[in-house]
């Protein structure tokens, strides 16, 4: 698994979770290292990085 995405607040996290499920791609959340940077980072599977990418600059 790679680290796919910062969001940067909660909404924008709902958001890129939401398109992620609506296409099949598996993802897991890790907390931000630090507090208060966002709440927590997006990974995907190394395959499916850049169909992941892609759909989020359709967006």
């Amino acid at each position: 698994m790679v680290k796919f995405y910062d969001p940067k607040d909660r909404a924008d996290q709902a958001r890129v979770e939401a398109i992620l499920r609506g296409k099949g791609i598996e993802y897991f959340l890790l907390p931000e290292p630090q507090e208060g940077i966002g709440p927590q980072q997006i990974h995907v599977a190394e395959e499916d990085l850049p169909f992941a990418e892609a759909l989020l600059r359709k967006g």
